[in-house]
C-alpha cells in the first residue's frame, strides 16, 4: 500500500491518520513515502510540474512494489496523484482510496466555517484547515502538521504549482475497488468535485462528512476507519 500525504506536510500527518487503521492488517506492508519539496524528499529542477512528479511516483512504486499491484491511498494532493496512477495503470493496482481529493474542476467550495470549539484557538493555518477546534485536534497540529512546513521547499512547490494540473488526456478512470471520502466542510476543495469523480468509477464507495473539512482524516478518525475497512473487503490481499 502506497499512502501519499497532501500538499505542505510530510509522511508524518499520513502515518499518523492512516497507520492505526491499516497497521493492524496481517501481511499489509504500508509504505509513507516523503511528496518531492515536502519531509527529506528533494524537489530537483527536473521537476517542472505535475507530470514529472507523476512519472516520478509511478517509477517510485515500479521500485519498492516490483510485479505486485499496490493498494493506493490518498489525502488532498496526495489524492490527486493517486487517481492519476490508478487511471495510468488500472491493470496493475489493487484498490484506490482517495480522501479531501484535490480534483480537476473544483468548484462550488465552501467558505469556511469552523464547526466546533474556540475560533481563536491555535494559529491562523490551524484556524483555516481544522473546522474542529478543540484542544485534541490542536495537539495533532503541532505534532503532525506543524513541524512538516519547516522542511518545505517552497521555491520547488511554487515552481511545480505552475503546472499543477495533469497533461495526459487518455488516462482511463479506474475500474477497481474505490473509495471516495470528502468533508462537507472542506473549504479548501470542497465536497462536489468528489461527487463529480464518483461517477467515473463504477466501483466507488462515496461518503460525505459532516462535522469534517480538509482536516477530516484527524476530525473523524472512526469513520473514515468504518469507510476505509469496508474498502478493504473488496479488494484482493
Amino acid at each position: 500500500m502506497l499512502i501519499l500525504h497532501g500538499a505542505g506536510v510530510d509522511h508524518r500527518e499520513a502515518e499518523a491518520c492512516f497507520e492505526p487503521i491499516f497497521g493492524p492488517v496481517s501481511g499489509l506492508r504500508r509504505i509513507y513515502p516523503d511528496l518531492p519539496g515536502m519531509g527529506h524528499t528533494p524537489a530537483p529542477d527536473t521537476l517542472r510540474g505535475a507530470d514529472d512528479v507523476l512519472d516520478l511516483l509511478l517509477d517510485f512504486a515500479d521500485a519498492v512494489c516490483g510485479r505486485a499491484a499496490p493498494l493506493l491511498v490518498g489525502h488532498s494532493a496526495g489524492a490527486y496523484y493517486a487517481r492519476a496512477m490508478a487511471g495510468r495503470r488500472p491493470g496493475r493496482t489493487a484498490g484506490l482510496a482517495l480522501i479531501c481529493p484535490l480534483l480537476p474542476g473544483t468548484h462550488s467550495v465552501p467558505e469556511h466555517c469552523p464547526a466546533i470549539g474556540s475560533e481563536t484557538l491555535g494559529d491562523r493555518i490551524f484556524q483555516g484547515y481544522f473546522v474542529i477546534h478543540t484542544p485534541e485536534m490542536l495537539e495533532r497540529y503541532e505534532r503532525y502538521v506543524r513541524p512538516a512546513a519547516e522542511l518545505v521547499d517552497w521555491s520547488a512547490m511554487e515552481r511545480i504549482s505552475q503546472r499543477w494540473a495533469l497533461t495526459e488526456t487518455n488516462s482511463v478512470a479506474y475500474p477497481g475497488p474505490t473509495t471516495i471520502v470528502a468533508g462537507r466542510l472542506d473549504s479548501t476543495v470542497g465536497y462536489a468535485g468528489a461527487i463529480d469523480a464518483a461517477e467515473h468509477h463504477p466501483h466507488a464507495t462515496l461518503a460525505v462528512l459532516d462535522n469534517a473539512g480538509h482536516a477530516l482524516p484527524h476530525e473523524q478518525p472512526d469513520l473514515l476507519a468504518a469507510l476505509l475497512t469496508e474498502w478493504l473487503t473488496r479488494v484482493d490481499l
